[in-house]
């Protein structure tokens, strides 16, 4: 390992760190939903073929998902009044961000909390050579730890090891610049923890 990084501690080089401005999120609702005694009706603008949306319960149970098939309008129907009582959220899993929004289901009355609809971005990686780019928007300043790790690819029993961890905290626009020794010795995986979520990116 001693050769995998340069001049770093435990593996890799923090190049610099600086603050990048990123577009905040759109006030309008994503969500437009007609609700009735017996049906819930939603819709969403400008979704994208792959786009994942599913209904969860507060324990992150997936209890339904489908992938969308045509970007554009998505509308269906749902009849969310025979789910047992308790929170649940819609969620729709994008490129760059998960929008999510919380309902309750109550003696068969569903109810929308349409004032705690959120969105989370998620952590966006560009590799340039042997050079990584992060960076994360967090309108609410979640922490996010980072952590690094690499796998000797000439070793076939080789675990992978944690090279490099940090957490991020206390900003809405965080980057950060990694400078790998050789993205040729072996693969990396970056692992983001963040808001009860983890993304993870693999480079080799």
């Amino acid at each position: 390992m001693k050769n995998v990084l340069n001049n770093s501690k435990k593996g890799i080089l923090m190049v610099t760190l600086f603050a990048t401005m990123l577009s905040f999120a759109n006030e309008v609702s994503l969500f437009k939903i007609e609700n009735d005694a017996e049906r819930t009706s939603l819709t969403l603008n400008d979704v994208k073929q792959g786009n994942l949306l599913s209904i969860k319960d507060n324990n992150g149970v997936v209890i339904y998902k489908e992938l969308i098939e045509q970007s554009g309008t998505y509308t269906k129907g749902f009849d969310l009044t025979e789910l047992p009582n308790g929170g649940y959220i819609f969620e729709l899993d994008k490129d760059v961000e998960i929008n999510t929004i919380p309902f309750t289901v109550l003696s068969n009355t569903v109810t929308f909390k349409k004032e705690m609809e959120a969105t989370i971005f998620k952590p966006v990686t560009r590799v340039k050579g042997n050079v990584v780019f992060v960076s994360r928007l967090s309108l609410n300043k979640a922490p996010m730890k980072i952590a690094i790790y690499f796998t000797d690819s000439q070793n076939n029993f080789s675990t992978p090891e944690l090279i490099y961890s940090e957490t991020v905290e206390n900003t809405e626009n965080a980057s950060r610049i990694y400078k790998l020794a050789s993205k040729n010795s072996g693969d990396y995986k970056i692992v983001f923890t963040t808001e009860d979520r983890v993304f993870t990116t693999e480079i080799n």
